[in-house]
């Protein structure tokens, strides 16, 4: 008996490579993943239902994500299913929030993901960059001491020649005290105001007298300054397209409401206290 039934299991076998091989559908938006009392869900809601979610819990694993949503998915349309009566005033009005929510915000996407004109990105380059008055920047070393005395002495070392790196490795008691007491280069609004305004009173090359901030006393070498420089328009592209984006987006929101039939009369002489009457929502 184990001969035929061996013959015909090869043969068997035989027809199902010989028939055609049917290739499965490529997964898409509309693809059906499960059906809950003929209600079908698609994997573009679980598309949505993830993008929704908080940043922590999109870093979850793929497959993590994929079953847990599911398996919202089908709860919520069950629940839902076995819904009898009519929808809460709360659940009306707050679909009818939503709706309008998503149709506006798809109006603005449009808007926000047109083509910028390059005319327009270069102008606005133009106005905030290329166009301002270039600003100083100073590149200074400084002694940091604790009294007024240590300053003023060794302020006076430094009028009969002392070596200002050198003097701040052995004195200084900052950070940058190592680095012979290098600040490397600053702009204005960075220093204390009393620290900064000795740097801008000095010419290259100079020293200040002792100057006291919250960090002690302080003699100050300007080594040297330069005029800022503006920013290459590649480096700042990005940032001026969203600006440009964000003023075009305001822009439509006045535009089309302004021009849109707008009676606000029924609002007048409305209590605003009223706003928190969560009974009218039952």
């Amino acid at each position: 008996m184990q001969k035929p039934l061996t013959f015909l299991a090869s043969a068997a076998f035989s027809v199902i490579l010989a028939l055609p091989v049917v290739a499965q559908d490529t997964p898409n938006r509309d693809t059906v993943v499960a059906t809950v009392n003929g209600t079908d869900i698609t994997l573009g809601h679980m598309i949505v239902a993830r993008a929704s979610l908080p940043e922590q819990y999109q870093q979850l694993p793929d497959e993590v994500l994929f079953a847990g949503i599911l398996d919202q998915l089908v709860q919520q349309t069950a629940l839902a299913d076995s819904f009898e009566g009519d929808l809460p005033a709360r659940a009306v009005l707050s679909l009818d929030n939503e709706t309008r929510s998503l149709t506006a915000a798809e109006v603005l996407e449009k808007v926000m993901s047109a083509p910028l004109d390059e005319t327009t990105v270069l102008n606005a380059y133009e106005e905030q960059y290329a166009g301002q008055d270039a600003g100083d920047e100073y590149n200074a070393s400084h002694i940091l001491v604790e009294t007024q005395e240590e300053a003023n002495a060794i302020k006076e070392e430094l009028a009969n020649g002392a070596d200002f790196a050198k003097m701040a490795r052995e004195r200084s008691t900052g950070p940058s005290g190592p680095g012979g007491g290098s600040l490397g280069w600053f702009g204005k609004g960075m220093m204390v105001p009393s620290f900064e305004e000795a740097v801008v009173a000095l010419a290259p090359g100079a020293v200040s007298d002792p100057v006291e901030t919250q960090f002690g006393w302080h003699v100050i070498k300007l080594n040297e300054t330069r005029k800022t420089q503006a920013p290459a328009l590649e480096e700042v592209r990005e940032e001026l397209e969203l600006q440009l984006r964000q003023i075009l987006a305001q822009t439509t929101i006045e535009d089309i409401t302004a021009a849109a039939n707008v009676d606000r009369s029924g609002s007048e002489g409305i209590d605003p206290s009223l706003l928190k009457n969560l009974d009218w929502l039952e």
